[in-house]
């Protein structure tokens, strides 16, 4: 369940980012020519390991021609002959993210803080410019995922003394919650503030007939996500390829 919301949430990224997408034998890679040098959107999947490895360099090709000079394929951690074949081929280990999910019923609420006002509005260039200070990337990065429109997709926000200061993304998959751009501004960590904002948004997702939700937690986010009832499924590696 977990994985299986990635490979449609980003082909609907790369659609509404103006870029695209490549299929086949279970494999898919979101091509994103708008972000050429972040590997994470330009994102591949797969079902089995043997077509993919025997697509290596045809994937290499596809993106090279996009103009996108980095990629990554995403690995469950199990999936040791797809890792050595991918080292093989010039990537490199860039990150193992942990596969979370929980039922909507087991959510652990924390405390009310008075001084939080939490709020849903379609603010995706506020959720971009947060995401960009709070992962240090430049300004203007995330000016692609500001733009995007995407069905049954919601922005939470959390404001402090009238400073917008954390955000998060819901996007309904079936029945599961997946949540995407959890993002705190730096002055604003460690009371809570991400926490009380998921919580808020999970709150609101069984009115919409959800039962569950999934994510894929850096090692930053991960006990946020603990605390609110969040289990770990085991750790995805992301797998880079970058042209210098």
């Amino acid at each position: 369940m977990i994985r299986a919301g990635q490979p449609p949430f980003w082909r609907l990224m790369a659609d509404a980012a103006g870029g695209t997408g490549w299929e086949r034998d279970g494999m898919q890679a979101a091509i994103f020519p708008v972000a050429p040098d972040r590997s994470v959107f330009n994102s591949v999947f797969y079902e089995h390991g043997e077509p993919l490895i025997g697509a290596l360099e045809e994937l290499a090709a596809v993106y090279d021609e996009a103009g996108v000079r980095a990629w990554t394929v995403w690995v469950p951690e199990a999936d040791a002959a797809v890792a050595e074949a991918l080292a093989a081929a010039g990537h490199l280990l860039d990150a193992s993210p942990r596969d979370m999910g929980m039922e909507l019923s087991e959510l652990r609420p924390p405390e009310h803080d008075p001084v939080l006002a939490l709020r849903e509005e379609m603010d995706m260039t506020t959720l971009a410019r947060i995401n960009e200070i709070a992962y240090g990337w430049a300004p203007g990065e995330f000016d692609h995922v500001a733009a995007a429109v995407l069905p049954d997709f919601r922005v939470y926000l959390a404001e402090l003394e009238g400073e917008t200061v954390a955000t998060a993304a819901a996007w309904d998959h079936g029945t599961d919650c997946v949540i995407e751009w959890v993002a705190t501004l730096p002055e604003a960590r460690g009371r809570g503030v991400s926490t009380r904002l998921m919580a808020h948004a999970l709150a609101e997702a069984p009115r919409r007939g959800l039962r569950t939700t999934s994510l894929q937690a850096t090692q930053l986010g991960y006990p946020v996500y603990e605390r609110l009832g969040y289990r770990s499924f085991g750790t995805v590696q992301m797998w880079e390829r970058r042209k210098h």
